[in-house]
Parts: C-alpha cells; structure tokens; sequence
C-alpha cells in the first residue's frame, strides 16, 4: 500500500513533511506527494506555476527513503480531481492499493468533492487530526492518525515572502534557497 498526500504545496511546507512522517510511521506505508495542477475548490489559483511547486517538493523530500513525488496530476487535465488521480494510478498501478491522505479542512469539504462516494472504493481514506481538533465525521473516512501540531501554512508563507520577512525554519532549507532563487510569491497579495 501507498499513502498518497495531494494538495497545492504552494509551497510545500513543514507542516506537510510532519504530517506525511506521522503518517508513513502509522501506517507503515511509504508516502507520495503529488501536487495538484489546479485544485478545483481553490477559487484564488497557486501562486507557483505547477513546475515550480514540482521542484520545491522533489527538494524537500530529498533524502527521505520514505518520500516521493509524483506528478501524475500534472500529467492529467486540469482542474485536478481525485477521484481522476485515483483512477488514473489504478490503471497504471493495478495491483496496488492506496490510502489517501487528507486533512481536517479537506476532509470536511470531501461532500462537496467531484464522485465523493466513489473515492471510499478507490483508496482508503486517511484523515490527520491534530490533538484536540477531532476529525469530521463521514462514513468514507476508514482511519484517523494524530499529527503533531505545527502553525503553519502555506498562505502565510506566501504572505511572508510578499513582505520580505524570513521563512527560515518554516520550510525546508533547499525550499527557502528555491524560493529565494526563483523570486517566487514576492509582491503577491495574500489578503
């Protein structure tokens, strides 16, 4: 079985990497990180060409036997759906299985996710809940994990940049050297 952990990573952070080795650790499952092309339920758009955000997630999870990156959904037309995805790695992958991982906020918006019902058959769903924030209750999800929780995300990373302010710790240091070195996020409007 494979853990597959899609969102923006816009830009990746280490939110996203804790969370994915509390996971790979609960289940025993190595984790794929596959960045959306263009998620349909986010109206503002990335703030990083797909190219970019491919990049800094191959960066960050260098070095982590347990990590890897897959740009299915950027192989895909856009916008990215799931339940896509899912289809699209069982006709590539037909003997394996898969757990999706989702957060609290996705997976309280999983009803309004294109072929809900459908994603339960395709891969085991896997919410991460932090302590003290139960997650929602849905008869698709199969199995919660506890994550440390860690303030951080990606709209106040990009918010940062904006502001010239350091991002140091907040990200991976090859992702501050990517960013840095590309201008990404400088003079965008996180309001």
């Amino acid at each position: 079985m494979d853990a597959l952990f899609g969102g923006s990573f816009d830009p990746v952070h280490v939110g996203h990497l804790i969370a994915a080795e509390a996971a790979a650790e609960a289940l025993g499952a190595p984790v794929r990180f596959l960045p959306a092309r263009e998620q349909p339920l986010k109206r503002e758009g990335h703030g990083a060409a797909a190219a970019h955000r491919l990049a800094m997630l191959e960066a960050a999870v260098a070095g982590n036997p347990r990590f890897s990156v897959d740009a299915v959904e950027l192989e895909l037309p856009a916008p990215s759906y799931t339940v896509e995805t899912l289809r699209a790695l069982r006709r590539r992958e037909p003997g394996n299985r898969f757990a999706l991982l989702l957060g609290g906020d996705a997976a309280r918006e999983l009803p309004r996710w294109r072929e809900s019902a459908a994603l339960a058959e395709l891969a085991e769903i896997v919410v991460f809940a932090r302590a003290g924030a139960a997650a929602p209750a849905d008869p698709r999800i199969a199995r919660v994990i506890e994550v440390p929780a860690v303030d951080v995300s990606a709209s106040d990373i990009r918010a940062r940049v904006a502001a010239g302010r350091s991002i140091r710790y907040l990200v991976p240091e090859p992702v501050r050297e990517y960013i840095a070195r590309h201008g990404l996020y400088v003079g965008v409007d996180e309001r």
